[in-house]
């Protein structure tokens, strides 16, 4: 009798079988041929695959990339102080936005894994960043507020950038020069201002409701709640607290200027009496402005209600 068929078995969804051609995209993304392939196949293997994965790359990535941002934000900011600084880097390097590199220039599928659940969070964070793409808020320097972004894409992000630092002997200046482009846009002091936080300060103050912010710690995450005339009304969390706060301060924004919380502006939640409508109009306007200056997203003002009426 024949003998029976090999069983059939399909890649992982999204996946580059060919690791030739997997390390070729890289070489070819980055404009950089690597001396030691083998450095790229380590930083594109997960260690739910093989036990020499990209662990120890990812490692030297992070530090690597931190002092890269750190030797480029000193020299292009020489008045600005450390604590802005280490934001600025933070802002840069955080999971959030190393995430959205990865998404962006589609490095999942050239990672060896085997971990179905790993590729189902992935999943849902890729449909995420396309609908901020939809929505005209996939510029967003920081991260979203929707799902949180799966640490193994900025793990990815920087076991590449390490696989390229090992590459050329630890040359600093070689690895930013081979690997900037990818982060672009680059948050920068005009970017990362918490000029969202007095839009919500001045929003809530004409209407006389207070505003607090909350914040606690949720494993590795800092998350914040916004709360509006005792009532909660924005979300955000990020590894870093002041991307957490700008997360939630956005959310918060969102939906007390176009979502089904505009009701806490002018309800007796909270202190004072409520406004007219048309300084609701006014403050979005304003918004609007502020977001034009700023170069941001334009704001997205979701409503069962129209306020131009």
């Amino acid at each position: 009798p024949p003998a029976p068929s090999a069983p059939v078995t399909l890649p992982p969804p999204g996946f580059v079988a060919d690791r030739e051609e997997a390390a070729a995209r890289v070489e070819r993304l980055l404009q950089y041929q690597f001396n030691k392939r083998s450095l790229l196949e380590e930083a594109l293997t997960h260690q739910s695959f093989a036990a020499a994965s990209y662990q120890r790359l990812e490692f030297v990535g992070d530090a690597a990339l931190g002092l890269a941002f750190s030797n480029f934000l000193y020299l292009t900011n020489p008045t600005v102080g450390p604590g802005v600084l280490s934001t600025l880097r933070a802002a840069n390097i955080s999971t959030e936005k190393l995430a959205r590199v990865a998404v962006r220039h589609d490095l999942y599928p050239l990672l060896r894994r085997n971990c179905p659940r790993l590729d189902l969070l992935v999943g849902q964070f890729i449909q995420s960043v396309k609908q901020e793409l939809e929505d005209d808020l996939g510029t967003t320097p920081y991260g979203g507020t929707v799902f949180k972004a799966p640490k193994v894409l900025a793990d990815i992000v920087e076991a590449i950038a390490a696989a390229v630092y090992v590459d050329c002997n630890f040359n600093l200046e070689k690895l930013w020069k081979v690997t900037r482009f990818l982060f672009e846009p680059i948050v920068t002091a005009e970017t990362i201002d918490e000029q969202p936080v007095s839009t919500l300060h001045e929003l809530c103050q004409k209407h006389g409701k207070d505003v607090k912010f909350k914040t606690w710690q949720k494993g590795g995450t800092v998350v914040v709640n916004v709360f509006v005339g005792g009532a909660l009304v924005g979300m955000g969390s990020s590894e870093q607290m002041v991307i957490a706060k700008l997360n939630a301060t956005r959310d918060a924004l969102s939906k007390l200027l176009g979502g089904g919380n505009q009701q806490v502006l002018t309800t007796g939640v909270g202190h004072g009496l409520g406004v007219e409508v048309g300084e609701l109009r006014e403050c979005k306007q304003k918004l609007i402005e502020q977001c034009s200056r700023k170069h941001w997203p334009k704001p997205i003002f979701k409503s069962g209600t129209d306020l131009s009426r």
